[in-house]
């Protein structure tokens, strides 16, 4: 096999009726409530898998593929969930520390 060979993967057919047309993988479910691991292993998320200009436009950093992908787009949710604002996710991804620590949500007196 010479470096110039492509590979293309094919989806695989399934007679499926609730899938939609293009859907390959579905988003990783969300825990029933989120604890403060939960949150880590978000932060985790948003950061490794952080958005990167290629040539062929805007892919995971970790696995090169479209962004955003399934675990930044997890990360993003549990975060959401958890009550930063989209300000305070971009935030952490733009500081890049994925054990960065977010403080516990705000709860009334």
């Amino acid at each position: 096999m010479s470096s110039r060979t492509a590979h293309r993967v094919r989806r695989a057919v399934t007679s499926g009726a609730d899938e939609t047309s293009g859907e390959v993988l579905r988003d990783i479910p969300l825990p029933p409530y989120v604890t403060g691991e939960d949150t880590q292993f978000a932060v985790r998320a948003v950061v490794v898998h952080a958005p990167q200009l290629w040539s062929g436009g805007v892919v995971c950093r970790n696995d090169a593929s479209p962004h955003p992908c399934r675990l930044h787009r997890w990360g993003t949710r549990v975060l959401a969930l958890r009550g930063l604002r989209a300000a305070d996710i971009a935030a952490l991804i733009e500081r890049g520390d994925p054990t960065a620590v977010v403080p516990p949500p705000d709860r009334p007196a």
